[in-house]
């Protein structure tokens, strides 16, 4: 469902979104936790990140205020949406703010430009017509303006639900998975669009996915979300690629995660090397920060692991592993390899070709080739 949730006019600038909630849920398992939360969101785009039922989309409720919050305060700009201190809770309706649902909820006997339109009725005949025609050009839909929503493509039906939540030129713009039933390279394309939208008009967005390549395409900052916690933000590299919590790694792929411990610094090299728990496997990382006398654990994606049919020499690669090919499984696109390492499970990924040329089958020797900065350490 698309909705623009105010007929009103907002300032387009570049006022942040301040958030300070609090509020009793219930989770998929029937499991009671609060979802309680504090940041604020710039001008741009800032993706929400989570497992279902971690909170995002009641945390996008209340600032649209289809839900109420037990407590605390959110502000658009200098707008006061809610505050429980001082009795205010604004309709949605007059919030002026944009919320773009999973389901768009077009209305099927109205045209492209009608459904547009149709968040504008407060404004003029000839205000209505040159919004409209501007956000119609802006996401290339103009041509498809006096087709109905059952006569153009999912993708297209995308762009003027986000059209007709952007005309009205909300506050702040609310986006909940709305790309997740489109194929790559409409999304792509999408979410140039969108990109492009952000830059002129400036305002807090808040996107919910469970997409990894959405957030590397789109966020310009990233919020994690776990059981109404946010438990880390900031920029996709920084959360995505080099997450410092387990439940972080989790969500965005990392399929090889150990217990494991420190047993030596290389402080001048800024790398120190961990034993996985339980085996002889040394593994060269990055040095962290990290309490080091705590539990330690080590993850790897299985994309950033290399296979070798005979030992290979002369690598700048700190951590070359033998292993035995235990498994080779074709999913889709890629191989998955199961090779065991002295105990060690290790899942690797790897291309067709690849175990053509390598000619790898089960119960095959192998070496397992890892980059130093491939291997994440996280407490």
């Amino acid at each position: 469902m698309g909705l623009a949730l105010s007929n009103a006019r907002a300032d387009v600038n570049s006022a942040a979104l301040h958030v300070r909630v609090r509020k009793q849920l219930r989770g998929i398992s029937g499991r009671a936790f609060a979802l309680e939360v504090e940041f604020s969101a710039p001008a741009g785009i800032s993706i929400l990140f989570g497992a279902s039922g971690a909170g995002k989309t009641t945390l996008l409720d209340c600032i649209a205020g289809l839900q109420t919050p037990d407590e605390g305060s959110i502000t658009a700009g200098d707008i006061k949406l809610f505050d429980s201190a001082g009795g205010v809770s604004l309709p949605p309706q007059r919030r002026s703010v944009g919320y773009l649902f999973q389901t768009l909820a077009l209305f099927p006997h109205m045209t492209v430009e009608q459904n547009v339109k149709y968040g504008l009725a407060r404004l003029g005949s000839s205000q209505q017509e040159r919004r409209t025609s501007e956000i119609l050009e802006s996401f290339h839909i103009a041509v498809l303006a006096k087709r109905r929503p059952g006569e153009i493509s999912g993708g297209e039906r995308q762009r003027v639900a986000l059209a007709r939540t952007l005309v009205t030129r909300p506050r702040v713009l609310l986006l909940d998975e709305p790309l997740t039933a489109l194929d790559a390279v409409t999304k792509a394309s999408i979410i140039d669009d969108l990109r492009t939208s952000n830059q002129r008009f400036r305002i807090p967005i808040l996107y919910v996915t469970h997409d990894r390549e959405e957030v590397y395409a789109l966020g310009e900052r990233v919020m994690v979300l776990e059981a109404g916690q946010l438990i880390a933000e900031g920029t996709a590299h920084d959360v995505l690629r080099r997450p410092e919590l387990e439940s972080v790694a989790q969500l965005v792929g990392f399929e090889n995660i150990f217990d494991s411990s420190m047993i030596e610094r290389h402080a001048g090299q800024g790398t120190m090397t961990c034993r996985i728990v339980g085996s002889f496997v040394e593994i060269e990382a990055p040095l962290t920060r990290l309490d080091w006398q705590r539990p330690l654990r080590l993850g790897i994606r299985a994309g950033d692991i290399l296979v070798a049919s005979s030992r290979p020499e002369g690598l700048s690669a700190r951590n070359v592993i033998p292993g035995v090919l235990r498994a080779v499984e074709s999913r889709d696109v890629i191989v998955i390899a199961s090779v065991d390492c002295g105990g060690v499970p290790f899942e690797v990924h790897l291309t067709p070709g690849a175990v053509r040329a390598l000619g790898l089958t089960a119960g095959a020797q192998v070496w397992l080739v890892i980059k130093t900065y491939s291997c994440h350490v996280m407490q």
